[in-house]
């Protein structure tokens, strides 16, 4: 009888338990709204949910053959074969990652950079652009917190979203002119005489997202001896490297102009659209250093940040990196391919003009034409864009940035926007 009382008394005070604990936990993420969405990624999703056979998505940052497919580049392959057979031990983690951030260096400052023979830069490998930026968005906040970044306006989206969630204060400075739908020259440069001494600029160094519109030689050098005289810092973010021209020398002149200026600077790489290399997130953050001790002391601090955010970075896509850059047969054959996507690019960029044109636009379309690397920014504005995806099924990003195949071209052309 008394055990029969026990298990009442304990069921119905478990019970009262579970209810009061119910109760008190309903409101813990009551407050909680939907984020907004995302401007590049929500293009996609609306993408997938329209059931339309003639749907068309532009949007994606990604490089994709005539039928709209990503596209695995031979050396990829090859370099997949070489290391298919490598045990990926506990021991070989610090070297391999050690050797692709020296490849990666090389390949940004210079492989006869005195940066790299006399070792004055620090870095890590990173999860692509997105995390060679945030990394080095933690790292201005920690040594720097009162700091802001000037980002180019505009700029790609989520680089607002990287600062804001490091708590480092943005700005922004003239870049894309809507009227001329190129470069505000003057205006970018007034900006920078009128930055703070010692502020922090992003800047991309070719192929900038989403203009396409970069400046030219003679324009760096201006800008990079306005910075000596400010003494600004400039944070490169390179994702398009060899993607705008063919040519990988060429597409790092911005970065080469600021070295030989002796600037001490940043640069964030990305594997992702110049090795096809999108859902291996390899990416890279370097800062150029003032000696070998304080190249020691800021890679211990990115590597501090690193171990509190994600522990470590992968190893499969630095190894796939590296083995390419290192194989002479491979480098050549990735700079080949290289070149053929970019001339690609060229040719989509020269047809789709041709073919507006024929179609007797009103419309002046020579900006596509000198717009460079994986983007259109093609002036659209957002109800145009809206009729393009309510009664064409096209879909791109609000601000009318394009990513482009043959296909595409074509489509476009008959649609006539």
């Amino acid at each position: 009888m008394w055990s029969r009382y026990v298990v009442r008394f304990s069921k119905r005070r478990m019970s009262t338990s579970v209810a009061t604990n119910g109760k008190n936990n309903m409101g813990w993420w009551d407050h909680v709204q939907p984020a907004p969405k995302d401007p590049i990624t929500s293009v996609t999703e609306s993408f997938l949910f329209d059931p339309s056979p003639l749907r068309l998505n532009l949007g994606e940052g990604a490089y994709r053959d005539d039928e709209g497919k990503p596209v695995t580049l031979e050396c990829v392959k090859k370099a997949m074969e070489k290391i298919s057979d490598c045990e990926f031990l506990e021991s070989t983690k610090a070297t391999t990652k050690s050797k692709f951030v020296q490849d990666c260096v090389k390949l940004a400052y210079g492989y006869d950079s005195d940066v790299v023979r006399e070792s004055r830069f620090a870095g890590v490998p990173a999860l692509s652009g997105t995390g060679a930026c945030r990394l080095f968005a933690e790292f201005q906040r920690r040594f720097y917190p009162d700091s802001r970044m000037f980002l180019p306006m505009p700029t790609w989206s989520n680089h607002n979203d990287i600062w804001r969630d490091s708590e480092v204060c943005t700005s922004t400075y003239h870049y894309y002119d809507p009227d001329t739908k190129g470069l505000q020259f003057q205006a970018l440069m007034n900006d920078i005489k009128n930055a703070s001494d010692r502020s922090f600029f992003l800047l991309h160094p070719c192929a900038h997202n989403p203009t396409g519109v970069d400046p030219n030689y003679e324009q760096w050098k201006e800008i990079s001896h306005l910075f000596k005289i400010k003494n600004h810092f400039p944070f490169f973010d390179m994702a398009y490297q060899g993607i705008s021209s063919g040519d990988l020398e060429k597409d790092a002149t911005a970065i080469r102009i600021f070295l030989e200026d002796g600037h001490l600077l940043g640069c964030a790489q990305s594997f992702s659209k110049n090795m096809g290399l999108y859902g291996h997130r390899v990416g890279c953050v370097s800062i150029v250093s003032r000696d070998e001790k304080q190249a020691t002391a800021i890679k211990s601090q990115f590597q501090q940040i690193v171990r509190a955010m994600y522990s470590s970075s992968p190893l499969h896509g630095p190894l796939l990196v590296s083995t390419i850059l290192n194989d002479a047969d491979l480098k050549a054959l990735w700079e080949e391919e290289i070149k053929v996507m970019a001339d690609r690019m060229i040719r989509m960029r020269i047809t789709l003009r041709r073919t507006l044109e024929e179609l007797n636009s009103s419309a002046n379309w020579e900006h596509i034409t000198k717009q460079v690397g994986m983007f259109y920014f093609s002036g659209l504005s957002p109800k145009e864009v809206d009729r393009l995806q309510r009664d064409f099924h096209i879909y791109m990003t609000n601000d009318g940035r394009i990513r482009g195949n043959k296909q595409q071209c074509g489509i476009l052309g008959k649609c006539n926007p």
